[in-house]
């Protein structure tokens, strides 16, 4: 197929979209863009005359090949070592997709995309095609070869399980900077009770370092402990510059629609930490440093803008 052709041509126009769907689908950035890969391929070597609405050829082609990888990955998870956590995309990314409506916004998020690893399979695809997209159920069950009142099932199923109360607050990249520069003032204060007051009672922090480094086997909740564990994880040490590859320079940042603290080490993305901000404080914490995990975050960060340095180094 040449380039410039109009297939080729299609194909990119709708690629974009494509990996907004797989990420969403997939929670991992390498493997969405291996998914677009393949459906790529098989475009190429597709029968073009034979296509009647080439974007429904490609979702429908796209989402085959993500569930097989759903499939695998479950697999594998059973014997990753750690937490497992989605992988962090920075603001602008255009993996990120559609995001006019809190609905899109929402089913981007961190705490979203790990609450999605409950699902099976049909239900992601259906609440993703769905929520973020506003595919009909009558589209999404040609999508899956189902029936259309089977998909609306299977919607409402996993709107079920993915219900909550927290009301999320929504920042742009100023108010991430002042909601992280007062986390960090809390953290480095020397007073636990100043940090306690910015997480809600019933706060969660999870880590996934993929084995590479060492991190906790399971989440930490409630205010206190996680305010003594990012106390004492904030504070700079030479275990914890080794360990990172040098002496980090502090950023505050928008990844995934929710405030984050980057650490960057020779314009390499080291860590994520990202804040699940609500109405009743922060009400997660997400840290992210598998560097399998941080390779898209990285290429994002040298060609992006972002803000100034908390910290010069940490």
């Amino acid at each position: 197929m040449a380039v410039g052709s109009p297939e080729v041509t299609l194909f990119e126009k709708s690629r974009p979209r494509l990996e907004a769907i797989a990420y969403r689908l997939l929670g991992s950035a390498s493997d969405a863009e291996d998914a677009v890969q393949d459906t790529w391929l098989r475009w190429r070597s597709a029968d073009h005359a034979h296509v009647e609405t080439p974007e429904a050829w490609l979702t429908k082609v796209l989402t085959n090949i993500c569930l097989n990888l759903l499939a695998s990955a479950r697999a594998r998870r059973e014997t990753y070592v750690g937490q497992w956590l989605p992988e962090p995309v920075l603001a602008g990314d255009r993996m990120l997709g559609p995001s006019e409506t809190a609905e899109q916004r929402e089913s981007v998020s961190v705490a979203m995309l790990t609450l999605m690893e409950r699902l099976l399979a049909n239900e992601r695809v259906v609440y993703v095609l769905r929520e973020a997209f506003g595919h009909t159920h009558a589209e999404i069950a040609g999508v899956l070869g189902l029936t259309e009142a089977n998909c609306q099932q299977i919607y409402r199923r996993a709107k079920q399980h993915l219900g909550s109360d927290r009301v999320r607050v929504e920042v742009d990249a100023s108010g991430a900077r002042k909601i992280v520069e007062e986390f960090l003032a809390a953290a480095h204060s020397g007073n636990t009770d100043s940090l306690v007051k910015l997480l809600s009672d019933d706060v969660i922090t999870a880590g996934d370092a993929g084995g590479v480094f060492a991190s906790l086997p399971r989440p930490i909740t409630g205010a206190l402990r996680v305010a003594r564990f990012l106390r004492s994880l904030l504070t700079p040490d030479d275990a914890k510059r080794e360990m990172v590859g040098g002496r980090p320079s502090l950023f505050a940042e928008v990844v995934n629609g929710m405030p984050a603290l980057v650490l960057v080490v020779d314009g390499r993305v080291v860590v994520v930490m990202s804040f699940e901000v609500t109405t009743e404080g922060v009400a997660a914490v997400h840290i992210q440093a598998n560097p399998a995990k941080l390779a898209r975050a990285t290429r994002r960060w040298a060609t992006a803008e972002h803000g100034e340095l908390l910290a010069e180094a940490w």
